[in-house]
């Protein structure tokens, strides 16, 4: 009896081995195995960004003609259109000038001397030859030196739009004031004979930023 026990003893030992490696084999499939799903938009989302565009044209003449011959106290208005170009409303709109000449007429040496702008704006398109604004008069810059336009000013309602038009009057006047040429001599600081260029600028820039739902 006790060598056909002693016989028996490999086989069992085969037997559980084989039991354990598909138990093995089993666990190891029930890892691997699992249950997916997934879910998308069969119509494809679309974003698009925004932009943002200035533009300027004359109207009448505007900057393209030059300003001649003032004497003190006389006013040359010039007429621009600025137009939003882009699709993005626009807010703080500001002028900036850049002058290079004579510089008694560009900047102040303690007496009002220098050339002053005024930037007055209408409701619909001002009229080039008379200079009448229908409807809808109003101040943006209040009279200003011409120099201290090297930092930009601030227009009085500097919102824009998508698609919105402004209509402005630039204002050039050379303030009243007095000299005496001397045997055709002038004073050292003479506003006579003099002459500026003017780059001006406008700018803006988008709106405040937002957060949308639907």
């Amino acid at each position: 009896m006790s060598e056909e026990k002693t016989k028996r003893k490999p086989w069992r030992a085969l037997a559980g081995g084989a039991i354990v490696l598909s138990l093995t084999v089993i666990a190891g499939q029930s890892v691997l195995s699992s249950l997916n799903a997934t879910a998308f938009n069969t119509v494809p989302q679309n974003v698009n960004s925004g932009t943002l565009s200035l533009s300027l044209a004359n109207n009448g003449a505007g900057f393209s003609t030059s300003v001649a011959n003032l004497a003190p106290g006389d006013v040359a208005n010039r007429y621009v259109t600025l137009t939003n170009n882009g699709s993005l409303n626009a807010i703080g709109l500001s002028l900036k000038a850049v002058a290079s000449g004579t510089s008694t007429l560009i900047s102040d040496t303690g007496t009002v001397r220098a050339l002053v702008v005024t930037v007055k704006s209408c409701s619909v398109a001002w009229v080039p030859a008379t200079g009448v604004c229908s409807s809808g008069e109003a101040t943006e810059i209040s009279a200003t030196t011409l120099g201290t336009f090297t930092t930009a000013q601030n227009l009085l309602n500097g919102n824009m739009n998508s698609a919105a038009v402004k209509y402005l009057q630039i204002s050039m006047q050379l303030p009243d004031q007095s000299e005496t040429t001397v045997n055709g001599v002038p004073p050292t600081t003479t506003i006579q004979g003099g002459a500026v260029s003017i780059t001006y600028t406008f700018n803006y820039a988008q709106r405040l930023t937002e957060t949308t739902n639907s």
